[in-house]
């Protein structure tokens, strides 16, 4: 009998069994699949320092015009969807926006700031330092105006939370990017964040060290979870497994697990696609199209594509017009080869209404843990949170790890 079971074998729940195992707990990952291959898989493989601040709703009207009518690029929605993740987004878009705002930013700083320092062990005892690059983001417009915001924007970053970066004109930031083939008005460089080749990888990488210290992953459905006198069970090609702990680290998964334990957990669910195409010229390092809301980084696969949101239901059939439509555009920027042959991809980012993840203990349940919600974020910060889950049951408690707390839901 294990002391912990982790559930979820994604960035978030491997880097949560590799903290707990550093604190000298035995732990089990179970997952109906391999490691790192659902949304750790295919997300832009940005550690990104530079999200110091979460991913806000607009407030303008205009904005949001041309995302309810289906102009902007960044997001598209289906109406029964919606209407279903209504009030999560309500709760979203509340705190999008003044203090609530910048009171959640100072929370989600601690964790951008600690995101490359936290994945760095990993990636020396994995050795997949062949994965990684450090040489930052860059974020290309292509108007004067939304270029001169970004650059007010990026000197606000550095006075508020010591994010560094770089406003490079145009024809300097194409000279620099042998790819590029035509002039973006602007670039701004953020200096701190790093990329990686292959994010499913490096997930599995990180799995496999912890096997290498001890650690078993087995094959299992999370929904046979059950709770004992003795603590925790659940299904797997093992035979059942039990634990005194349980981590529910599930990503988008997990207000369906645990609805049946009482929890009724408001999300906001963002589909994101991605493709990958031969490259013409290497690209040096990943770049938003931020004017069509794609971002494209050097893969091990090709030059990947990866799109926005996409706010539909978790069953929802894939529909890569976000993706078709990004990469029309961005062909103007950058020469992008023929398309991979691959199976389309799409994972889901799991979005809490305050943009925080759960990070604690289950309220209504003894030794169940909540290691979920990181949004657009789970590769960037599950290290860092991991860390964190590790200290509280620990009995370490700090103002960090309050503000994560999941009871705030209750």
């Amino acid at each position: 009998m294990a002391e912990f079971i982790v559930l979820g074998a994604g960035m978030v729940g491997v880097s949560s069994a590799l903290a707990l195992q550093q604190a000298g707990h035995d732990v089990v990952i179970v997952d109906r699949t391999e490691p790192g291959l659902e949304t750790s898989f295919g997300n832009a493989g940005i550690i990104q320092t530079e999200a110091a601040e979460p991913y806000a709703l607009p407030q303008d009207m205009a904005t949001l015009l041309r995302y309810a009518t289906g102009k902007s690029n960044d997001v598209t929605w289906d109406l029964a969807a919606s209407l279903k993740m209504a009030p999560a987004l309500w709760r979203y878009y509340r705190n999008s926006s003044g203090l609530r705002y910048q009171t959640i930013s100072k929370v989600y700083a601690q964790l951008a700031a600690r995101a490359t320092a936290d994945h760095q062990p990993l990636i020396e005892a994995s050795q997949s330092e062949a994965m990684i690059k450090r040489d930052g983001l860059a974020m290309l417009y292509r108007d004067e105006a939304s270029f001169r915001e970004a650059t007010q924007r990026a000197e606000r970053m550095l006075s508020e939370y010591g994010v560094t970066s770089r406003i490079v004109d145009g024809l300097q930031y194409m000279a620099e990017e042998p790819a590029l083939k035509q002039a973006p008005i602007g670039a701004v460089h953020w200096l701190q964040s790093w990329s990686c080749s292959d994010p499913g990888a490096l997930t599995q990488a990180y799995a496999q060290l912890f096997v290498a210290r001890g650690g078993h992953i087995a094959r299992g459905d999370a929904n046979s979870l059950q709770q004992s006198t003795l603590g925790w069970s659940v299904d797997t090609t093992d035979g059942r497994l039990s634990a005194a702990h349980v981590v529910v680290a599930l990503g988008p998964w997990s207000p369906q697990l645990l609805k049946r334990f009482g929890y009724h957990i408001p999300m906001v669910y963002k589909r994101g696609y991605h493709g990958h195409y031969k490259p013409q010229q290497p690209l040096k390092r990943p770049f938003l199209d931020v004017a069509n809301g794609v971002l494209a980084a050097p893969m091990t696969g090709g030059i990947r594509v990866t799109t926005g949101a996409a706010l539909v239901d978790m069953a929802a059939p894939a529909n890569t017009k976000q993706l078709k439509r990004g990469v029309e555009q961005l062909g103007n920027l950058l020469s992008l080869g023929a398309r991979v042959r691959e199976s389309q991809w799409y994972g889901t980012r799991p979005c809490m209404p305050d943009m925080l993840p759960l990070v604690g203990a289950a309220p209504k349940h003894q030794n169940m843990w909540f290691h979920f919600g990181h949004g657009h974020q789970g590769f960037t910060q599950g290290p860092t949170t991991a860390l964190l889950l590790s200290e509280l049951i620990a009995g370490q408690v700090s103002s960090l790890t309050t503000a994560l707390s999941p009871a705030r839901l209750v």
